[in-house]
């Protein structure tokens, strides 16, 4: 297939698959979402990275001398795997214990569990659209995190094949993971000032 070297080449009106996804070779980074291509932000802030940081350090310290393994952004999944696939997303944070999944350009189907670091421009995509899809995909765990609230919110993935919610956990919780036997995180540590942003209006929190 002809390689796509500009982001003005696409009709961001049409559907594309997992194989056109493959022949773009520009700087901008996009998901692909059912098919339709949503473009993100610039570079995440300072309180976004911090978080993230966090986080993957404490799942890589957690995972020391583990079968699963943690993968911070930019990094591509592959939802679900076939040759027409029509879903690439990139988690924040993402932790994959079936390293038969694991190849060169991601991880290709079902993560055990992913992390969104949710910021004003993406807050529909992961609270609708992504919410979904990984509900549907079958990824164990998602968390989904609120970082001008100062929130976090564990999804867990019921016998049903349904998110159920934890309460939202702030500073002087310590969340748990389920998927991750044993790993906890102080939110202390998590949501620690580590610089002043403008604050972000998230709007309802409680859309899903």
């Amino acid at each position: 297939m002809k390689q796509i070297t500009d982001f003005q080449q696409l009709d961001l009106s049409k559907s594309y698959t997992y194989a056109d996804y493959l022949t773009w070779n520009f700087q901008e980074r996009v998901e692909l979402i059912l098919g339709k291509i949503f473009k993100m932000s610039p570079a995440p802030g300072s309180r976004h990275q911090y978080i993230s940081m966090v986080i993957s350090s404490a799942f890589f310290t957690h995972l020391k001398g583990n079968s699963c393994r943690v993968f911070p952004a930019p990094y591509d999944v592959i939802l679900p795997i076939t040759s027409t696939s029509n879903t690439v997303v990139q988690p924040d944070v993402t932790v994959v214990c079936d390293l038969s999944k694991v190849t060169e350009r991601g991880c290709e189907g079902a993560p055990d569990l992913v992390v969104e670091v949710i910021s004003k421009s993406s807050v529909t995509r992961d609270l609708h659209e992504k919410y979904s899809i990984y509900e549907q995909a079958g990824v164990k765990e998602y968390w989904v995190v609120y970082p001008t609230e100062k929130t976090l919110i564990v999804f867990h993935l019921n016998d049903l094949g349904k998110y159920e919610p934890t309460k939202p956990l702030t500073q002087g919780d310590v969340v748990q993971s389920k998927v991750l036997s044993g790993l906890s995180l102080d939110l202390n540590e998590l949501f620690e000032d580590v610089v002043k942003e403008p604050e972000e209006e998230y709007g309802n929190m409680n859309r899903i």
